[in-house]
């Protein structure tokens, strides 16, 4: 299973199938990516480029890095900000191929076109912070299985440790699911590699830096990180059945039906090749084991698993007897196409056709914000939004960062990081508002409100305007809740700053 073909055995349809694979998944991307409107989480994370930061409030800063660097060198638009995941399949599949061809050049190129044919390599064109985390994490993996190639842990061996571990560093500053590769790494050197520990610890060496600016950001700014993803989203961690039952049906679809079937059906072949592909195993089934554990209690997001998915193809492209590799290919291009089929008819489709759907006043939202825009702006108005998501694609789309008005949810918390809300004393405000307002929950903090009624291409929409801000009243009444519900920081981790609680109480750590 694991011998090295010559370059003469390499198949000429094989490389057919990739040049076609690559070729068409990059067009179809690159379509989607200047055709299809900003999303809330992608007009969130565009400010984290305008404003580059050592780390944000939801995660690690790697995400904001990349969109200001789009944003520097290739412009201000989406497509530029959307380029690096247009990129990103092409560049993951460089990077498994120059980590596998050592052990079967063949097996290695098979690897590729499975992961290629994966329908989220055909249709993802979203920015996001898994963009970053995949990208280092498979770069890690890569060098480190350069380095269990060596013979001897040679110099060469140390400098790809070492290489595994920055990478390693650099995807934690993307994600912390990045512990979980870390910890499958700790996994496979225990069980399999105790003679190499030196080379591992070089590893764990190298990518400390990046804990350690987490760690510093962290503690000038509140532990944001860690409220938000130990905290705040966890409010609702119960064990319901639907959670674990949810995992099953999103990694079956993930790893495609098609793959899924040929790993049940060759089962035996691939507890073998588990056995001479120790690493590759471990970095398919100690995470799958992990958010198996942890959908007990948590819905697993489809794009949590995405930093491992390269491997699960690359396992099983080294698994499957050699006749049966042509076959799982056609049936994963089969079931890409399908997906690129339902693209097809979505496009074709109107404005018009989604009129009677509930999505249509957010499609309505993404289509044509600034024509909603232009009816609610005014001169010397301030506008805010009532939640993050329309928030951020209304700030998008003016180029502007647009606040949110109210408490909030807890992935609305960069505001507490930028917007200083005294500055808006005795202004005007207009908080644009999807639903007909309840007035009652404005007015303690304006001299006057009113609603004003606007509609766009059928879809009403709203904004209550407030003349006079009375930013005391609203620092005890929606500031004070803030406080109350997110900045409940434990007090034994270290602070040395809060920009929010600064703001609030003057002091670095307010009283409760």
């Amino acid at each position: 299973m694991s011998q090295n073909h010559d370059a003469a055995a390499f198949p000429v349809t094989l490389s057919r199938w990739l040049l076609a694979a690559g070729l068409l998944s990059l067009l179809l991307r690159f379509w989607i990516a200047v055709t299809f409107p900003v999303t809330g989480d992608e007009a969130f994370f565009y400010w984290w480029g305008v404003y580059p930061a050592w780390g944000y409030s939801d995660h690690p800063p790697m995400v904001g890095w990349l969109i200001a660097l789009m944003r520097a060198t290739l412009g201000d638009s989406l497509w530029s900000i959307r380029l690096p995941i247009v990129l990103l399949p092409l560049a993951l599949g460089g990077a498994l191929w120059w980590a596998l061809k050592p052990a079967d050049k063949v097996r290695a190129a098979w690897a590729v076109l499975f992961f290629w044919l994966a329908p989220l390599n055909w249709l993802n064109v979203l920015i996001t912070t898994d963009t970053p985390l995949i990208f280092w994490s498979v770069l890690s993996v890569a060098a480190l299985m350069r380095a269990e190639r060596r013979v001897q842990l040679d110099r060469a061996a140390y400098g790809l440790y070492a290489l595994s571990g920055l990478f390693l560093g650099c995807a934690f500053l993307s994600k912390y699911f990045s512990v979980v590769l870390g910890f499958s790494y700790l996994v496979y050197f225990v069980l399999y590699r105790r003679e190499r520990l030196a080379g591992f610890a070089l590893l764990v060496l190298c990518a400390l830096p990046g804990p350690a600016i987490n760690i510093a950001y962290n503690m000038s700014h509140g532990w944001s990180n860690i409220m938000f993803n130990v905290y705040n989203r966890n409010e609702d961690a119960v064990f319901e059945w639907r959670k674990p039952l949810t995992y099953i049906g999103m990694m079956v679809y993930l790893i495609t039906p098609v793959a899924v079937w040929m790993a049940v059906r060759y089962r035996k072949a691939l507890v073998a090749a588990a056995r001479s592909q120790r690493l590759l195993a471990c970095l398919v089934v100690v995470p799958l084991l992990f958010f198996a554990l942890l959908s007990a209690k948590k819905v697993i997001g489809l794009h949590w698993v995405l930093s491992f998915y390269p491997f699960g193809f690359a396992f099983l492209a080294f698994a499957l007897p050699a006749d049966r590799l042509k076959a799982c290919a056609k049936g994963l291009a089969l079931f890409a196409g399908l997906h690129v089929l339902v693209v097809a008819g979505l496009y074709m489709t109107s404005l018009d056709t989604w009129r009677a759907t509930k999505l249509y006043p957010q499609i309505i939202r993404s289509y044509k914000t600034a024509e909603m825009l232009q009816q609610v702006t005014a001169p010397g108005v301030v506008l805010m939004g009532e939640a993050y998501t329309p928030a951020s694609i209304f700030g998008f789309e003016r180029r502007e960062y647009m606040p949110v008005f109210g408490v909030g949810k807890f992935h609305a918390r960069q505001d507490d990081m930028l917007v200083d809300f005294s500055l808006y004393q005795g202004k005007t405000v207009r908080v644009i508002v999807a639903d007909k307002p309840r007035l009652e929950e404005f007015q303690p903090y304006f001299e006057s409100v009113r609603v004003l009624s606007f509609e766009q291409d059928g879809v009403p929409f709203y904004a209550v305007e407030g003349a006079g801000f009375k930013y005391q009243a609203y620092r005890e009444g929606v500031l004070g809740t803030i406080f109350k519900r997110y900045f409940n920081i434990p007090s034994w981790l270290p602070m040395t700053g809060c920009p929010f609680c600064v703001r609030y109480c003057g002091q670095v750590r307010c009283a409760r």
